[in-house]
């Protein structure tokens, strides 16, 4: 984190005489502003550089969820370092506005820098907390661009400036502005430019001694040596999808899963396929079975409201056993609830949201980078054992910015087609003694015996019947299958001591914070581990030899504790394992935890353990001493 000297600040205090870059590792900055101020583009800018200059780098935002636009954060920490969270709290806040500097002031660290607008933001004097630097944000802008853009651009303007007090590539920031630009008006890249520059070239007075330097690093010692991308979670989710061989599908605009769809729609040709934007989620659906039912592996996707849409026909595929992928990117529920906000409620409806036994397949990925390989597990899933398969993501995931090693696109990429050889005259789609094989409308089948696909149970030809002996073997049939995947699945991620007093269990989005609070955990000198599941449905087999090793297992969820004080996923651990040590830390703010949020939840369920009194009290001084 950013450790600043004391410059000069509004108030009489005086700046050390220093002006030597300070070296750090990374730093959390907050940008707090209206939407409509294009922080979420600074952000990004920022984000970008951080992976084409080998960093590390991960964001955070929120966004309003109505039209008219509101006030906004982007959180964005980079550095050298290796960054698993967006930081709990801020190194350096960005403040546009009075709002922004009254609602954010809070998660600035006591010594960090507030860089604020002093067109529009007047501080507590009083408050010596904190490094506070006054600039004309505003006005400094209108003076550099002029004309009639006014003060558009002064997201750029303080792009500009912070690149001079973190000393970033700006040759490879001003290629960043000209391609996002470069599609406008050469005036728009004109005054872009303008605007940074003159962000850049601010006279330092009481910036002089805010000036750092990221610490070099080795990427050819320290990972693959492949080159970085920096991408959001939903475009990599999509381009795991292509790269699984995904080149059909269907959806309906939904937040935050739109982007997924628009991103597939505009790449999906390139690959000889098509995604159709339909009229609503049933139709959504339905057409991507159709595509499936082709031979074409197919994907749907939307948010909790549009997958309760969707049950019907996802307990359709289910019965006639077809691939599919279904992609649900979670946000705040129910009903329309809170479209820009993280949430992980939709566990149970993505398992048991159906009626009759629907046995399927639900993944989830940990970051930005597992959004892709996810993807790519899920369409060998779905091929391998003929059944739907959902990617539970969600709104934190879709958003982030995060830069990782660059795939080995030569390896990984598969290009799928219809399996339309002809059938042997023993051919059945649904043998009871092997997992089932669907030929696509077109294959010639020696017997001239052809076979259906329909919602009703049915023979091993696919045509229906009404035999219950049919029916209980073809239910033991289609759980099988699944039971036999969760018995090929490899071994959860577990890291820390692989026995002790507690053993963190997290799903989705919570890895990152997750693995860096075991760090703050063990620091104190309590003995944990740090589970991350990743295949929700069915599980991987051995949890109960792993769960048994520790006095207490903490689930960190994003959802409500319920009605009997647990979150989803450890109501289904409990269930599971009848373990009475599985207990939860769970929240509903709509924000992603901070590491201090879960550090907090496992001190108090080892306070509560019964563990040695004596032992309790040092182990929860310490930890206390982490929050």
């Amino acid at each position: 984190m950013v450790s600043p000297t004391t410059p000069e600040i509004p108030g009489g205090a005086t700046a050390s005489s220093s002006r030597t870059p300070q070296s750090i590792q990374d730093v959390v900055i907050r940008l707090a502003g209206n939407s409509q101020d294009g922080i979420q583009s600074v952000g990004g800018f920022l984000a970008r550089l951080a992976g084409r200059s080998d960093q590390d780098v991960m964001t955070y935002m929120t966004i309003p969820s109505t039209i008219s636009g509101g006030p906004s954060i982007f959180q964005v920490r980079m550095g050298t370092g290796d960054i698993l969270s967006a930081g709990d709290r801020a190194d350096m806040l960005v403040a546009f506005y009075q709002h922004s500097y009254e609602s954010h002031i809070g998660s600035l660290r006591p010594g960090g820098v507030l860089l604020y607008d002093s067109d529009h933001v007047t501080i507590n004097p009083e408050d010596h907390r904190f490094t506070a630097i006054a600039v004309p944000i505003t006005g400094a802008t209108v003076e550099a661009v002029g004309g009639t853009s006014k003060d558009k651009g002064k997201n750029i303007f303080i792009l500009g400036l912070l690149a001079r007090i973190f000393d970033l590539d700006v040759p490879k920031l001003a290629a960043l502005i000209k391609e996002r630009f470069g599609g406008r008006n050469e005036d728009v890249v004109r005054n872009a430019m303008l605007a940074f520059d003159a962000g850049y070239a601010w006279p330092q007075n009481n910036l002089r001694d805010l000036f750092f330097r990221f610490e070099t690093v080795d990427r050819a010692a320290t990972a693959s040596g492949r080159p970085q991308v920096t991408l959001d979670g939903n475009t990599a989710l999509a381009y795991g999808l292509i790269a699984g061989g995904v080149r059909h599908g269907a959806g309906y605009p939904i937040t935050p899963w739109s982007s997924i769809m628009e991103t597939l729609r505009a790449e999906l040709p390139k690959y000889g396929g098509m995604f159709l934007q339909c009229e609503d989620e049933i139709a959504s659906i339905s057409t991507a079975l159709g595509f499936s039912y082709a031979g074409h592996l197919a994907v749907t996707g939307s948010s909790g409201p549009g997958l309760s849409l969707k049950m019907e026909a996802l307990s359709w595929a289910v019965m006639a056993e077809m691939p599919l992928i279904v992609v649900n990117v979670q946000r705040g529920g129910p009903s329309t609830g809170m479209p820009t906000n993280v949430e992980q409620s939709d566990l149970l409806q993505a398992i048991y949201g159906s009626h009759g036994d629907t046995p399927r397949v639900v993944l989830a990925p940990k970051n930005v980078e597992d959004c892709f390989y996810v993807a790519i597990e899920a369409t060998r899933i779905a091929r391998e054992y003929s059944t739907p398969v959902l990617i539970l993501t969600d709104f934190a995931l879709a958003s982030r910015i995060e830069a990782f090693d660059e795939p080995d696109l030569a390896q990984l990429m598969v290009d799928s087609k219809p399996d339309l050889s002809e059938r042997g005259a023993d051919f059945k789609p649904y043998p009871l003694d092997r997992l089932t094989r669907h030929a696509p409308p077109g294959t010639r089948i020696a017997s001239g015996k052809y076979p259906t696909a329909t919602g009703l149970e049915h023979d091993e030809m696919g045509h229906p019947t009404g035999s219950p002996k049919l029916h209980a073997q073809m239910t033991v049939k289609r759980r099988e299958k699944i039971k036999a995947l969760g018995a090929s699945l490899p071994a959860p991620e577990l890291t820390g001591d692989d026995s002790g007093e507690a053993l963190l269990v997290t799903w989705g989005s919570n890895w990152g914070p997750g693995r860096e609070a075991l760090g703050r955990i063990r620091t104190a000198g309590v003995k944990a581990g740090h589970l991350h599941l990743r295949h929700l449905h069915p599980l991987p087999d051995g949890l109960e030899q792993i769960f048994a090793r520790y006095h207490r297992i903490v689930v960190a969820e994003l959802n409500d504790e319920g009605l009997y004080g647990f979150g989803q996923l450890a109501m289904m651990l409990r269930a599971r394992y009848a373990n009475p040590q599985i207990v939860s830390v769970t929240k509903t703010d709509g924000l992603t935890f901070k590491v201090s949020e879960i550090v907090a939840g496992v001190a108090k369920h080892i306070e509560s353990a019964g563990l040695d009194p004596a032992v309790g009290a040092a182990r929860q001084s310490a930890l206390a001493a982490q929050r």
